[in-house]
């Protein structure tokens, strides 16, 4: 099928886009990777009155460094951030997760922006993004505003975003050194959207117990952060047993979708699993100073 009829923008500003926004609202779909998009609108699941390419805003395209932090400009490639000597040398968990993203193609049209405002409950970028702790810097003619990571995302396909907002940038707080990470999934093949997964960041203390916790399991209605377990974790030894108790307890009130694919019981223990190995790994990389393993 081809998409339906729409009109098309290519702003190079990125208070054109804003202006756009302001007058054409939920008639308006913003362009970037369309790696999403593309499909909605061939299948005639997405009918706009109007694109908006952003493609050719060159301030939507940059990763740079401001205050310690990580600044990823939205419209940024996938393989952009993947490839980054600076998102390697203090972020190296979203590279992780990127290489879990479909396949080298996609991620070399895909954005980064993209990809969190679709919000899909299976996607690799937002689930990293949460154990991060990352913030959303949104722009429209009203204003700016910022959305941490645990506000922004909503629903299944659903995020904080209004209508008239862009997504401009994506912060990304330093980590402590020596943090340990890890990223883990298990899909039917590799590319194919994950069954399950989970992000995790371990930081120990001088005497080797757990200092700070952070872990996220992608699937359900939007990523799954479990304060349970980090109730469990921190100020404690991250032995054996109690990271079997945090992997449990991160699973407690988790809600994944079944389908033919998998029962919803199914993913449940699925994502036990992952999240278990997401934490012996993250370990052990604490253990190096937060290099691979």
């Amino acid at each position: 099928m081809k998409p339906a009829p729409f009109a098309y923008d290519a702003p190079r500003e990125t208070a054109q886009v804003v202006e756009l926004l302001a007058k054409y609202g939920d008639d308006a779909k913003v362009l970037a990777g369309g790696q999403s998009l593309i499909p909605l609108l061939n299948f005639r699941l997405a009918r706009p009155d109007r694109l908006i390419d952003v493609t050719r805003v060159p301030a939507l395209s940059n990763i740079e460094p401001r205050d310690g932090s990580l600044v990823i400009a939205a419209a940024t490639r996938q393989a952009t951030l993947e490839r980054s000597a600076l998102t390697a040398q203090g972020w190296p968990l979203l590279i992780e997760a990127l290489r879990y993203v479909a396949h080298s193609q996609i991620r070399a049209l895909g954005t980064v922006g993209g990809s969190v405002a679709h919000a899909d409950p299976a996607a690799e970028l937002p689930a990293a993004f949460m154990t991060l702790d990352a913030r959303f810097h949104l722009r429209c003619a009203r204003g700016a505003r910022t959305v941490p990571a645990a506000e922004f995302f909503v629903s299944y396909f659903t995020t904080a975003l209004e209508p008239d907002e862009l997504l401009e940038e994506i912060e990304v707080p330093p980590l402590p050194g020596g943090t340990g990470y890890a990223f883990v999934e298990f899909a039917r093949r590799h590319g194919d959207f994950a069954l399950g997964g989970a992000a995790a960041l371990i930081t120990l203390d001088a005497r080797g117990m757990c200092r700070h916790i952070s872990l996220t399991l992608l699937g359900a209605e939007t990523p799954w952060r479990s304060p349970q377990t980090e109730q469990v974790l921190v100020g404690n030894p991250p032995d054996e047993q109690n990271l079997v108790e945090a992997a449990h307890a991160a699973v407690q009130g988790f809600e994944p979708s079944g389908d033919i694919h998998g029962s919803t019981e199914y993913r449940i223990g699925l994502a036990e699993t992952m999240a278990l190995r997401a934490l012996r790994r993250a370990l052990d990389r604490a253990h190096t100073g937060g290099r691979p393993t």
